[in-house]
């Protein structure tokens, strides 16, 4: 995992420099190509002996070790919620401390940070680093069969969608939009056997109409409401009381 988690912070790292020039569609353009691209070049087949070409690997699952009383699908599942939680905990720090705190500057207004003195090409590439580093720990974590076409653009779609779903800014409630992803294919596969797809975009378009901030858009309109009921109890309590 740590050799996975340092190569794709490299490679992302050093696809963010070119990708620097680009900005807006563009830049998703570009990311999207390399999508495309990525699956076709892994099929090389000078990479045969790394990637197994055409046909993939078999990656075995790996036994627990010290002689936990686990199987193997119980160790595979305990070992990733462990990794979960401190890419969790590294990610919260992370966005908490200087380096964080500048890519948001950039996120929110690029132009204001850059007068602010603050080194956007660094933090952009480095971004693209921690995001594929990110990506390749994940990858790592994978105990099965594994081919270039394991990864088409639809996951990535289906990845773009569940941030949007869960909110995009946030990622305290990232399980919100992998139970869209995951859950409502076959809800609307049980609806319409003919065109899912199809419903599935009526499902999707009528989820952004009505939370267009997302899982943690309907969170924090609670949270607000909650408040502003308790500033009014409040108020209501100091008019008897006076």
């Amino acid at each position: 995992m740590p050799i996975a988690g340092v190569i794709c912070l490299g490679a992302g790292f050093l696809f963010g420099l070119p990708a620097l020039r680009l900005e807006g569609l563009y830049l998703a353009l570009a990311t999207l190509a390399l999508a495309v691209a990525t699956p076709q070049i892994l099929k090389f087949k000078g990479f045969d002996h790394w990637t197994g070409g055409v046909q993939g690997i078999q990656v075995d699952a790996p036994a627990a070790p010290f002689g936990l009383p686990l199987n193997t699908d119980r160790w595979i599942y305990y070992f990733c919620l462990i990794w979960t939680i401190a890419l969790f905990i590294i990610a919260r720090n992370l966005l908490r401390g200087r380096t964080g705190r500048a890519i948001i500057a950039i996120r929110d207004h690029p132009l204001a940070a850059a007068t602010m003195g603050v080194d956007t090409a660094l933090y952009k590439s480095l971004t693209f680093g921690v995001s594929a580093m990110y990506t390749g720990i994940a990858g790592a974590l994978l105990s099965a069969y594994v081919s270039p076409d394991s990864f088409p653009v639809l996951l990535s779609i289906k990845f773009l969608v569940g941030s949007v779903v869960g909110g995009s800014s946030r990622f305290r409630v990232p399980s919100s939009g992998r139970l869209f992803i995951e859950s409502m294919p076959n809800f609307v596969d049980q609806i319409s056997k003919a065109a899912p797809d199809a419903i599935f975009g009526v499902f999707l378009i009528g989820l952004i109409y009505l939370i267009p901030r997302g899982a943690i858009g309907i969170l924090e309109f609670i949270r607000v409401h909650l408040r502003r009921v308790a500033v009014s109890k409040r108020q209501k309590v100091d008019r008897i009381a006076g």
